[in-house]
């Protein structure tokens, strides 16, 4: 039996975002496991793959982490990997606001993963995109910046839509099914 793949994660709602995104079929065990990993500053691949041997590392075995962006176009891309630090302290409202004076309010967001087998071992990254625009703030507050985030073609935020719906378009939900697609095809089970 393979050991379990240890997602680096101390977030309840993206762990359980993450699980049902994967499904119920999944032919390995994932546990979560939250580790205070450095803050790594770069392109987003970058820090994804410094994140990812810094957990295989720790874990000493296979280890799956995840970097989420938030890019706008008329700041060419930032806040990006570092909304987690803008929306701790502007909070969703503060993300839209600091679009104020730019009439592009379009957005990407940005789900990368990256799997590593264990220490010394090669990294592998997927990643999702998805359009939408930044918005003033709608719906339920308890998951980041899904109340600011709509995604094109859609009259709805990321947090006003169905859970369902929301998985089967996200940005991380791209990147999963490409991860979920190279670990079932490419591991050992």
């Amino acid at each position: 039996m393979s050991s379990p793949i240890v997602f680096v994660t101390g977030n309840v709602k993206k762990l359980e975002e993450f699980i049902a995104i994967l499904g119920k079929d999944f032919p390995r065990q994932i546990m979560s496991r939250k580790i205070d990993l450095p803050e790594y500053q770069g392109e987003v691949d970058d820090i994804c793959r410094d994140k990812c041997r810094a957990a295989a590392n720790l874990v000493k075995g296979p280890v799956i982490i995840e970097d989420t962006c938030l890019c706008f176009n008329a700041l060419k891309g930032l806040p990006g990997p570092y909304i987690k630090w803008f929306l701790e302290k502007l909070g969703p409202e503060g993300l839209h606001k600091m679009l104020f004076g730019f009439e592009d309010k379009s957005a990407e967001a940005v789900c990368t993963f990256g799997y590593c087998s264990g220490e010394n071992s090669e990294v592998h990254l997927f990643q999702g995109r998805t359009q939408g625009t930044i918005v003033n703030p709608r719906g339920p507050r308890d998951f980041g910046w899904d109340p600011c985030f709509q995604p094109l073609g859609y009259d709805k935020t990321y947090a006003e839509l169905p859970k369902e719906e929301k998985n089967k378009i996200s940005h991380r939900s791209k990147a999963l099914e490409k991860l979920k697609d190279y670990l079932t095809n490419n591991i050992q089970i």
